[in-house]
């Protein structure tokens, strides 16, 4: 069953068309965001306090500390509203709204659930693209052909191995396999 956001953010998802199931992977981080947020607002008020003295400062500094706090909010309901998708013959996979791909069912050659929990962001592994929230993931897709993933500023890189997270990964797993193997039904069954 597909959960309801507050405030309805969770109705406007993007990308999720008929027939589609959609997966979440914004649940692990939002207590880190939201908390983050916080802290991030109440910096504000402090450096008001501090600053009023110095109305150029102050301003300058109000305008970074308000666009942080929105900043902070808008990468979760990045998050919410860009869940993972899987139709009939793509699996879609999002990161807020930074990454985009999309990987046809015949291309992955095998998945599997694997919790993994650290991501080294300056050592990046040549044709493997991590999804991380909180710094893990829990699945591992591996291809037989590399696709296209392309960044926030158009980036684009190929990669044969996927690693993401996904809320309810469990299910993930399931549905893919299901699809899968609707996608090409062993050998001597009709298709």
């Amino acid at each position: 069953m597909e959960r309801r956001a507050v405030g309805g953010a969770a109705r406007r998802r993007d990308g999720v068309g008929p027939g589609h199931q959609a997966f979440g992977h914004a649940r692990d981080q939002a207590a880190l965001l939201y908390g983050f947020a916080f802290v991030c607002a109440v910096e504000t008020v402090g450096m008001s306090y501090l600053l009023g003295g110095w109305p150029v400062v102050h301003a300058i500094v109000l305008v970074l500390d308000v666009y942080t706090v929105f900043f902070v909010i808008g990468v979760q309901a990045a998050s919410v509203t860009r869940p993972h998708t899987l139709s009939s013959d793509t699996l879609r996979l999002r990161h807020a709204a930074h990454v985009d791909v999309r990987i046809p069912l015949e291309r992955i050659a095998s998945v599997s659930y694997e919790l993994l929990f650290t991501h080294d962001k300056d050592k990046k592994e040549e044709g493997v693209l991590n999804l991380a929230v909180g710094s893990q993931t829990s699945l591992t897709l591996e291809l037989s052909e590399p696709v296209t993933a392309v960044g926030l500023l158009g980036r684009e890189r190929l990669v044969r191995t996927v690693r993401l997270h996904a809320d309810d990964s469990r299910a993930l797993l399931r549905a893919l396999t299901q699809a899968r193997t609707a996608l090409s039904p062993p050998p001597g069954q009709p298709a």
